[in-house]
């Protein structure tokens, strides 16, 4: 991982990681604090910043990624391309761009804002809660992706329809809808009308 001053400041001086902390916000998004990772978690959830990230190839499908079985909150499940939670200090955008790379390999060669969405997102199978502000991000990936095998359990490219037909039978993240329709519109502007999104 790349160090910057914010990720320096969440490493410990032996290279060991230490607790992950997210940024606690308010329902306007102004950061008010800091939470342990998992705490922030507990239910019923605190409110905290996150990221969501759909990345497209030329042909207009949307790069899907499964989830680490070994993940300690929604293991197995497909979901967005990335998604996670900045650092305390760290620019949604920043936070975007490090957690694609680190996960997938790949850095966006296009990657713009596509609005905030809030969301309460419970996970029956954990006990765990998505309390998120989440800043949404649609670019493009014109490499092919070389997942971190502790990440990423596996990863898709899917238009539209297959999209629906394999979110009718496979598990998908509690928060996936909303985050893919609060970003439909920066989607359609990316892809076009004719890619269906």
């Amino acid at each position: 991982m790349p160090t910057t001053p914010v990720t320096a400041a969440n490493t410990s001086s032996n290279g060991t990681a230490e607790a992950i902390m997210l940024e606690l916000v308010d329902e306007n998004g102004t950061t008010i604090g800091t939470a342990e990772k998992l705490a922030a978690h507990q239910a019923p959830g605190q409110l905290h910043r996150a990221f969501s990230v759909f990345l497209f190839d030329e042909q207009g499908r949307l790069l899907l990624q499964q989830r680490a079985l070994g993940k300690y909150h929604s293991p197995g499940v497909w979901s967005n391309t990335c998604c996670g939670h900045p650092y305390p200090g760290e620019a949604p955008f920043a936070a975007a761009a490090r957690r694609t790379h680190e996960e997938l390999g790949i850095s966006p060669s296009l990657l713009a804002e596509a609005g905030t969405v809030r969301y309460n997102h419970p996970d029956p199978a954990s006990g765990l809660v998505e309390q998120e502000f989440n800043h949404l991000f649609v670019g493009m990936a014109q490499a092919r992706p070389e997942p971190d095998a502790e990440e990423v359990g596996d990863t898709a490219f899917v238009t539209a329809a297959e999209l629906a037909e394999r979110h009718a039978r496979e598990p998908f993240s509690a928060w996936f809808m909303t985050v893919l329709d609060a970003a439909r519109p920066a989607i359609r502007e990316l892809t076009g009308d004719a890619a269906g999104w």
